[in-house]
């Protein structure tokens, strides 16, 4: 650690579903190993106290050395965690790692809710990455519309199956459905020329929920994604390697997501990767997407997760690279930034200095 300890808030979807392999609890991990103090806030916590301040009941972990993740993750999990009543505009810094696609049935009111707890707190000086005010905007999938329409697969937005299925006859009977609202894999399918007499029940799947996304079908998505994290808007890249890995599934199932049964290898970014990077760069640092997942198959994009980009735990199994180190020094440095300006850099700013 360089300088003086951060105080360090990531609010999750709930701290009872986090996972070992989640990049919020790596991250978490490695700034309290640092000397950091951490607190974890659920989308349902947050408090606007009487007198105007925002506080939140969040897991406070009490170790300062942790092994590995699970000794973390069992501590805040287990029955006798701390949980205080904390004031979250006297953090440095508030990471938002929610994944709203997980509230949609059961709590859709809870994404934006924090979000809207997180902008207050910008105006006390705390550091919210990512810009909660362009993390409102880009609460679904059609925030990917806005990135040019060079970097992405031909789409059609729709809750009409007729229009599905005219833009899948369109292209050769072939193409990708999934929901606008959705991550992980979940209600994707894959309309490979042969599923017409499926096509009806994938359509009425994804429907069911909302709006549809239709996207053409790309060749090189059978074998896999690439996965490519940016931070400050490039390419997160340290000691020469980038923090990047290649996800696929060879079960058949045409999701390569993690979560979705995919496996990973090592990869390094080619130029198609590299190009795309360096194309959606100015967006992300405009819109103050501090830290960002691309999703890469080929020269397309499929997808930008600006809500909660994970696998930087993925990226450091098979590299050896610390990334994680490198995310909390950077951290460190924006801190100081602010502190130097005396509160005159707006949050948008020090998200992507």
């Amino acid at each position: 650690m360089s300088g003086a300890p951060m105080r360090l808030g990531f609010v999750v979807n709930d701290v009872a579903t986090e996972k070992n392999n989640y990049t919020t609890i790596r991250l978490a991990r490695v700034a309290l190993n640092q000397g950091h103090q951490v607190a974890l806030i659920g989308l349902a916590d947050f408090i606007y106290d009487a007198n105007g301040t925002v506080r939140a009941r969040a897991h406070v972990p009490r170790g300062d050395r942790y092994a590995d993740d699970d000794a973390l993750l069992a501590e805040i999990q287990g029955e006798g965690a701390d949980v205080e009543r904390i004031d979250v505009e006297a953090l440095d810094v508030l990471m938002l790692r929610s994944d709203p696609a997980e509230e949609v049935v059961d709590r859709p009111w809870a994404p934006n809710s924090a979000l809207l707890f997180a902008q207050l707190v910008t105006r006390r000086g705390v550091i919210v990455l990512n810009d909660p005010t362009h993390l409102t905007d880009a609460s679904n999938k059609t925030y990917f519309q806005h990135f040019p329409e060079d970097v992405r697969p031909v789409t059609c937005i729709t809750r009409d199956a007729d229009e599905i299925k005219s833009f899948i006859n369109a292209h050769d009977g072939r193409g990708v459905i999934k929901p606008l609202q959705g991550s992980g894999g979940q209600g994707v399918f894959v309309v490979n020329g042969d599923g017409g007499a499926n096509l009806n029940q994938m359509i009425d799947a994804v429907i069911r929920d909302g709006y549809a996304i239709v996207q053409e079908y790309l060749p090189r998505a059978a074998e896999g994604d690439l996965r490519l994290l940016t931070l400050n808007g490039r390419p997160l890249r340290v000691d020469g390697r980038y923090a990047c890995f290649r996800r696929y599934n060879d079960s058949g199932d045409a999701r390569s997501n993690i979560s979705a049964g995919g496996k990973i290898e090592i990869a390094e970014p080619d130029a198609d990767a590299l190009r795309l990077a360096e194309i959606v760069a100015p967006k992300l640092i405009r819109d103050g997407m501090y830290f960002a997942g691309l999703d890469i198959v080929g020269d397309k994009l499929m997808e930008v997760n600006v809500d909660t980009p994970g696998g930087v735990n993925m990226a450091e199994e098979l590299t050896g690279v610390d990334f994680s180190s490198h995310v909390i020094a950077d951290l460190e440095r924006k801190v100081r930034l602010r502190n130097q300006y005396g509160g005159t850099l707006r949050n948008v700013e020090l998200a992507m200095l």
